[in-house]
C-alpha cells in the first residue's frame, strides 16, 4: 500500500509518500515541501500547489491520500490561508479518485507518539524511528506529512484486522 500524506499550507505544503510492503515493513519513498513565494498573488500560489500535488500523484500513483484537518488557533488569517491550500490539495486528490483520509493533529500525534499532545521534537524523532531514517526529515512540514501518511497506514492496518 502506498499513501501520500499532505501537511497543507500556502507558503509551505509538506508531502510524504510512504509504502507498506507485503511483509509489513514501512518505507519512506519520498518527502519534501512545495514552496510558494509570498509576493505571488494567492490564486497563482494555489495553482502552483495544485499542480505540484497533481504531479506527485502522477509520479508515485498512491493508493490513498491523507491530509491534516484544520486546527483553528487564534490567528484567523493564517487559518483561512491554510484552508485555501488544503482545499486545492483535496481537489487534486479527489480528481485523482484517491481514497482520502483526514486526521486531526491530535489523532496524528496519538498514532505516532502514543500521546495526543506530543511535542514536535518527539513527533519528528518517532517519524525518523518508524521509517528507519538516519536523520529527522527536514523541514518540519515534510516530517509532519510523513506522520500523516504513517497515521493512515496504521489506520488501514486496524481496518484490515477488523475485516479479517
Amino acid at each position: 500500500m502506498l499513501v501520500l500524506g499532505i501537511d497543507p499550507g500556502t507558503a509551505t505544503t509538506g508531502y510524504g509518500v510512504v509504502r507498506e510492503d507485503e511483509d509489513g515493513e514501512v518505507v519512506a519513498v519520498a518527502y519534501g515541501v512545495i514552496l510558494t513565494k509570498p509576493k505571488v498573488p494567492m490564486p497563482q500560489r494555489l495553482q502552483e500547489i495544485y499542480y505540484a500535488i497533481t504531479k506527485l500523484i502522477a509520479e508515485y500513483k498512491p493508493d490513498a491520500a491523507a491530509i491534516e484537518e484544520m486546527f483553528f488557533g487564534k490567528n484567523v488569517t493564517a487559518a483561512i490561508t491554510v484552508a485555501q491550500g488544503r482545499g486545492v490539495a483535496l481537489l487534486a486528490m479527489q480528481e485523482a479518485k484517491l481514497h482520502i483520509y483526514e486526521y486531526k493533529p491530535a489523532e496524528v500525534k496519538q498514532a505516532i507518539a502514543g500521546y495526543g499532545n506530543a511535542p514536535k521534537p518527539q513527533m519528528q524523532e518517532m517519524v525518523r524511528t518508524l521509517l528507519n531514517l538516519e536523520t529527522i526529515p527536514k523541514p518540519d512540514d515534510a516530517a509532519d506529512a510523513l506522520a500523516i501518511a504513517l497515521t493512515s497506514l496504521q489506520s488501514s492496518r486496524w481496518e484490515r484486522l477488523i475485516e479479517d
